[in-house]
């Protein structure tokens, strides 16, 4: 594990443009769900299915994709994370030639088999690049990446394709050159310096003291505070996607000027919030503390959309955006804390949790058609409560043996 910060900047950089990129192939589905809604006339509901596609994936590939990084090294598998995605992307200019939505979702599921490759190798990598208790202030450093570029993607899918005339077949050319830049970029990272890294404990050999925890253990269901960590992954994205998803849909409902630039708001209120967490951790608060704050914040703003006019409670999403910001930071160093030779396969398991971000964001969907989009955010509250509970006890949860 590299402790001199001179030499975490060129890999603090490298991961950071994968961030970009993988901020960027999220946020494409922000922009597709008010777009399919009207180019397959479907319903809300069915339109949030581009998301449960796309998360899917993370939970039937989530074992996979800790296998491949154990056998071909994180950086092996960022690579072929960008090959999984250039695939994935490619398939939706045939889906819209024949104007087929279940080959949509397809594509959108192959995409995000890369992207639950890519999510396990990054995010493992950064949590363990430098000393743990700092790890949640470098994945806030990459969430600026991810989140800044998440909102690029709907300015950018904007100038090819218009919410205001949905025509389907103006998807073809941009998937081409997403396409074709994720190939060209796959390439160029094989020959990037990008140093293989350990956990503590992670090598067979390694008995330190450090790593006592995880030396006696046998398999991975010995971890509860990994496992429980799976179910806060899972709530995480669930609410991080509902205000990520949504937003762009809810300005559309209510007939806003250019609704594709509204996720900029919940983006901006996540870089704020990842600003907080490079500053503040961990000098003067620890990942649990900023953990609980963040569920304090999004209860309180939860109940603030709901009983707002709608016209200032679309704003109010963004305040979301901030609360949400510090939780995948601050959760992933705590679940795979103490894992040592067990790590590879604890980020697999903590990227099948991702599969919040197909249940949540539908969930959402269907209570925004029976009753409404801002009553549809009450779905986070459970969510939040359960992630104070992480971090309060569930985070602290170990056993022995």
């Amino acid at each position: 594990m590299a402790n001199n910060k001179k030499t975490l900047i060129i890999p603090m950089m490298l991961i950071g443009s994968m961030f970009a990129v993988l901020g960027f192939a999220l946020g494409i589905n922000a922009f597709f769900v008010p777009f399919v809604k009207e180019a397959f006339h479907i319903s809300i509901t069915m339109s949030y299915l581009v998301m449960t596609a796309t998360f899917l994936s993370f939970v039937v590939f989530g074992l996979p994709s800790g296998a491949i990084i154990k056998k071909f090294g994180y950086k092996g598998g960022m690579i072929i994370a960008f090959l999984i995605m250039a695939i994935g992307f490619y398939l939706i200019a045939p889906a819209a030639k024949l104007v087929s939505f279940p080959l949509l979702l397809l594509a959108l599921f192959i995409s995000g088999m890369g992207q639950a490759l890519l999510t396990g190798a990054v995010n493992t990598y950064v949590t363990i690049l430098g000393p743990p208790e700092s790890a949640a202030s470098r994945i806030a450093i990459m969430g600026i990446c991810s989140k800044t570029f998440y909102a690029v993607a709907s300015l950018m899918l904007a100038v090819f394709m218009d919410l205001a005339n949905v025509r389907i077949e103006d998807t073809i050319l941009p998937f081409y050159i997403i396409s074709g830049v994720l190939i060209v970029m796959g390439f160029l990272y094989y020959f990037v310096p990008l140093p293989e890294v350990k956990a503590i404990g992670e090598a067979e050999d390694d008995t330190s003291a450090s790593s006592s925890y995880a030396v006696f253990k046998t398999n991975i269901f010995q971890f509860p505070h990994l496992l429980l960590g799976v179910l806060a992954i899972f709530f995480d994205i669930g609410v991080e996607y509902i205000a990520l998803g949504t937003v762009n849909d809810y300005a559309t409902i209510l007939n806003l000027p250019s609704p594709e630039n509204y996720v900029w708001f919940v983006s901006a209120g996540m870089v704020i919030g990842y600003l907080f967490g490079v500053i503040f951790i961990p000098k003067f608060m620890n990942q649990n503390m900023a953990l609980l704050l963040s569920t304090i914040l999004g209860i309180v703003v939860t109940i603030m959309i709901v009983v707002f006019p709608v016209g200032i409670s679309i704003f109010l999403v963004a305040l979301l955006g901030l609360a949400n910001a510090l939780m995948w930071p601050a959760i992933w160093p705590l679940a795979i804390a103490d894992l040592g030779k067990f790590t590879k396969m604890g980020s697999s398991f903590l990227v099948m949790g991702i599969i919040g971000g197909a249940f949540l964001p539908l969930l959402f969907g269907y209570v925004a058609d029976i009753a409404s989009h801002q009553v549809a955010y009450l779905v986070c509250l459970p969510a939040y409560m359960y992630i104070m509970y992480y971090a309060l006890l569930g985070s602290k949860i170990r056993t022995k043996y």
